[in-house]
């Protein structure tokens, strides 16, 4: 059989283009995603380790992640810190305006994972993969018992309480729209064969901001997880929990459907996590420890219950505008240094807030370093005589990240790791990647003991991670702390 050129042409171009799809969909695995899919793209545990990054969304809580006393902390913070250090990860938190969004911003690629305590439902494994459960606890009605409850008998508080289900028939109940327990309350009604009256509340408030509603009595009662339920009703015994409203119940982080390597090795890690006592103890840190909680939501510097960080904000607000810095990344550097314990002395003798060594102290006019305004106030003057130094670094927050690593472990070996870097074709001007490489080198005979080296040994790691630490630390207190006025890292105009 005869076939004409122009036939022949259109049949090799029909195979090219049909190979040229078959290469294309198999370099991007989301284009065999069926369209009905709840994902909108594809980021697996080999893609993710390429970036090196491992991206999380959470809740700004009082339980998974929040700022307290300048550390971040929460049950959700401290497993990720720990699952990033399993996979040899940096870990970025995006903490989501509204919880009704965390399945589209999961689903979106704004987000590898949500760490985040969801109750596993049949609707929500439409939409995500749930990992194996993190712990188990049921759903509890949250009511306001009478104001004089302390001096009324038990049977009478009682009478005004709701104890039965039952009783919700015609009752409101406030919780938010697309919530398990919106969801559960939909059961209810189905099993009851009867209507509970539901209001909704807006995606933004978290569960702990809708419990201090029925606490304030603008709203009579809403629904929550015991252990969260347990955990507020520690700081407002005004509470009712007594009331289940669902049988135990499985709590997990989620993932997109199409990251099924991500899913093992968080799994993995989970299963090795639950063998470990730390991991009970960090459960038990925030759901059981009643009066670490109270001291917590009491305390002034709770990240929910203002914009503070410590009680030094005002002397370190003062001192960072000085320099041109944001207070919140002078505050993670004094964090760093003293933990905000204006008495701190260390191994080495640096003193104060900000650690000022006796000879720099003198150098920038600082008579008592425990004074807390002339530690911050001199150790801003010796920041910017050290940035002073880094004149040829052009890129504003690399020359931040000189200045750093040199008031850790002086300039001199600062000069080295870069004399270090050029000399093996690195530039000697920027610190990520580069001359951060040849300050850990620094703890090497090989390389301290080379020609272009004047300082010789440093321990390296100390800069390498004070730099990181900081800047990591900083990372947090944007996410919880506002910024009054707007100032970046950079240097003076």
């Amino acid at each position: 059989m005869k076939i004409k050129p122009i036939a022949l042409f259109i049949v090799v171009l029909l195979i090219i283009s049909g190979c040229s799809n078959r290469n294309r969909n198999s370099d991007n695995k989301a284009f065999f995603s069926d369209d009905d899919a709840p994902y909108k793209t594809y980021k697996d545990l080999e893609e993710i380790k390429k970036d090196g990054v491992l991206h999380a969304i959470t809740i700004y809580n009082s339980t998974s992640y929040f700022l307290y006393k300048g550390m971040p902390m929460g049950f959700e913070y401290e497993l990720l810190s720990r699952l990033a250090d399993d996979l040899d990860l940096e870990l970025k938190i995006t903490v989501a305006d509204d919880i009704d969004e965390l399945f589209d911003m999961l689903n979106n690629g704004d987000s590898d994972l949500i760490a985040y305590g969801l109750t596993i439902t049949k609707p929500r494994k439409k939409l995500v993969s749930f990992t194996k459960n993190h712990y188990v606890t049921h759903q509890v009605l949250v009511q306001r018992k009478p104001k004089n409850w302390r001096s009324l008998p038990g049977y009478k508080i009682d009478r005004q309480l709701i104890s039965n289900t039952l009783e919700l028939i015609n009752d409101p109940v406030w919780v938010r729209e697309n919530s398990s327990y919106a969801e559960r309350l939909k059961n209810l009604q189905n099993e009851m064969g009867a209507e509970i009256p539901i209001e909704h509340i807006p995606g933004n408030k978290t569960t702990d901001e809708i419990i201090k509603m029925v606490v304030d009595g603008k709203i009579e009662r809403t629904i929550a997880d015991y252990n969260i339920a347990a955990v507020n009703k520690t700081f407002y015994p005004i509470l009712d929990i007594d009331t289940r409203i669902s049988f135990s119940q499985r709590i997990a982080w989620a993932v997109r459907q199409n990251s099924p390597e991500l899913m093992n090795a968080i799994n993995k890690w989970i299963d090795k996590e639950k063998k470990t006592d730390d991991y009970y103890v960090i459960y038990n840190k925030y759901f059981k420890n009643k009066k670490s909680y109270r001291g917590r939501v009491a305390s002034d510097f709770y990240s929910k219950n203002g914009n503070k960080i410590s009680r030094y904000d005002d002397i370190i607000k003062s001192n960072a505008s000085r320099i041109g810095w944001d207070w919140r990344f002078l505050s993670s550097q004094v964090y760093q240094e003293s933990r905000f314990n204006p008495k701190s002395k260390s191994w080495a003798g640096a003193t104060g807030l900000i650690q000022l060594m006796p000879a720099t102290a003198k150098e920038v006019g600082v008579s008592n370093t425990f004074n807390p305004e002339q530690n911050v106030k001199g150790g801003v003057k010796y920041l910017d005589r050290m940035r002073d130094r880094f004149e040829n670094v052009t890129d504003s927050i690399q020359k931040v990240k000189f200045t750093l690593a040199a008031f850790n472990c002086g300039a001199g070996h600062v000069f080295d790791a870069m004399r270090l870097a050029e000399k093996n074709g690195k530039n000697p001007n920027v610190w990520d990647n580069n001359v951060e490489e040849y300050i850990l080198k620094l703890t090497q005979k090989k390389y301290y003991l080379d020609d272009v080296v004047r300082h010789g040994y440093v321990r390296g790691s100390e800069p390498y991670n004070y730099v990181r630490d900081i800047f990591l630390r900083y990372e947090h207190y944007k996410q919880f702390i506002d910024q009054e006025p707007e100032i970046q890292i950079a240097d003076r105009s």
